[in-house]
């Protein structure tokens, strides 16, 4: 067993993932006998569903997406006829798209940091407590800081120095690094704007946690600023990465009450406490195949 399968049985382990449980994500334009149709396939191939989540926009012709869980004996083996059957009976038929996963093979994530850590720290704590279902292939940072903090829960990390206007030799060394190790990346306060081609090329989602004041505060020390105005609501968003800068699709938001009391110290604080806890639980859904992109808008069956 090489060390990537050892990582990805032990992250199974650790969550205890069924070796027979998939997912199964649907969406398009909502129809009469959508539902129907699912479980009818499903039940065909002698599935049992555990949990299924649905929604449509509008039921007069609106979008349809629906999350299902179901558990299968010798799911690995049936998974190739069972999507063929779900290719006949729901992508022809209905024109939905649909989207067939084991979950037990956790997705596999690279962490992008720079020196601030509390984002990262954090998801690899979780991680190691078998609070994420993922397997961590590696951490890269535009900074050394965190390297033994980081080769000391057991990941590879790797420096990529990446300065100036240009940053294509960077992102060379990044995608790299990413190709085919990683099905997506999450970016824990890597203080870097990406490139449009880099995003295109890397073809995988990107994560990024950012604090929740823009377009308020843009640039260094937003706290600082917003304690200046007097702000009585810190929080942050997670988002997928888009090349509008901060401006992708919504994962997960949230803010604390802050009052004129606390000061600039006293704000960061507790913004890096919502960074931690809203990037951690974005990572979880997307992990768990709760996050339904549509266009640049998102549903989550949290």
């Amino acid at each position: 067993m090489t060390l990537a399968q050892d990582t990805r049985a032990r992250t199974a382990r650790q969550h205890n993932a069924p070796d027979h449980q998939a997912s199964l994500i649907v969406q398009g334009a909502d129809a009469t006998g959508i539902v129907a149709a699912l479980t009818t396939v499903l039940s065909r191939h002698g599935a049992n569903i555990v949990s299924l989540d649905q929604y449509s926009d509008n039921p007069q012709g609106g979008a349809f997406f629906q999350r299902t869980v179901f558990t299968l004996p010798g799911l690995r083996a049936a998974l190739p006829a069972l999507r063929a059957d779900l290719d006949e009976h729901l992508v022809r038929e209905f024109g939905l798209r649909c989207t067939l996963r084991d979950m037990s093979a956790p997705k596999r994530v690279a962490i992008f940091a720079s020196r601030s850590d509390h984002c990262l720290l954090d998801l690899l704590w979780r991680h190691r407590q078998g609070q994420l279902p993922v397997s961590v292939a590696m951490v890269i940072s535009n900074h050394p800081d965190v390297a033994d903090e980081v080769r000391s829960f057991g990941i590879p990390f790797f420096h990529v120095p990446s300065t100036g206007p240009d940053k294509s030799a960077a992102e060379a060394e990044h995608l790299r690094l990413l190709k085919d190790n990683v099905d997506f990346v999450v970016l824990a306060r890597y203080m870097q704007i990406l490139s449009g081609d880099f995003i295109e090329r890397a073809g995988v989602p990107i994560i990024n946690i950012h604090h929740s004041f823009l377009p308020a505060f843009i640039g260094a020390g937003p706290y600082a600023k917003a304690k200046e105005r007097g702000v009585k609501l810190v929080g942050a968003t997670a988002h997928y990465v888009t090349e509008d800068l901060d401006e992708g699709p919504i994962i997960e938001q949230d803010v604390v009450r802050v009052t004129h009391a606390h000061t600039a110290a006293d704000l960061t604080r507790r913004g890096a406490d919502v960074e931690r806890a809203v990037l951690s639980r974005a990572v979880l859904w997307h992990a768990e195949d709760r996050v339904i992109r549509d266009g640049n808008h998102t549903i989550v069956f949290a």
